[in-house]
């Protein structure tokens, strides 16, 4: 498995991760609009204010030559109900080099060890087939979870505003997959 670090994001960083952001198959993947560098840092600006009121955790993910190749976010965290939603990217410079793992690796630690939730629901447009088959691939993920949580999986699709799939990631599942690893 590769090795990665995740930091906390960083203005110095903004135009590494304008740069692998604005990739026509990273953009469009996100579905972002065209941005400029100061559209990037003002994102990190304001992810860092999300994180200091405890509505996120975005981290920079970094391979082992400390290379940027990507970021990944805990979003929606919502400490009541002990649940949020994980969000990534990794630059197309990085698809098919083994980071997606041990990127969702490290934040689910966060998730599950560091903000004690049980739930960590991991969406996708249906459009977004990249996506689906990264999420397929790991070993400790629940798929299809539309039913089981409908107030969810309609949120998700409201901030999509289209159609998406519903994964989830429970705390029991990740911790059987982690002492067995």
């Amino acid at each position: 498995m590769k090795t990665i670090k995740l930091i906390p994001l960083h203005l110095s960083y903004a135009k590494e991760i304008h740069r692998l952001s604005q990739a026509p198959e990273v953009k469009s993947a996100l579905g972002l609009p065209t941005q400029s560098v100061e559209d990037t840092e003002n994102f990190i600006i304001n992810t860092l204010i999300e994180e200091s009121e405890g509505k996120s955790v975005s981290r920079i993910i970094l391979n082992e030559e400390e290379r940027l190749v990507g970021i990944t976010t805990l979003m929606f965290i919502d400490h009541f109900k002990k649940h949020c939603h994980i969000g990534s990217w990794i630059g197309f410079d990085y698809w098919g080099q083994g980071y997606n793992l041990p990127a969702k690796i490290e934040i689910l630690k966060i998730a599950f060890e560091q903000l004690q939730l049980n739930v960590v629901f991991a969406g996708a447009r249906t459009v977004n087939i990249r996506s689906q088959k990264a999420q397929e691939k790991l070993p400790f993920i629940s798929l299809n979870v539309e039913k089981e949580f409908c107030e969810e999986h309609s949120l998700l699709e409201q901030r999509q505003k289209q159609p998406c799939v519903l994964n989830a990631v429970f705390k029991e599942d990740f911790a059987k997959y982690l002492q067995v690893k």
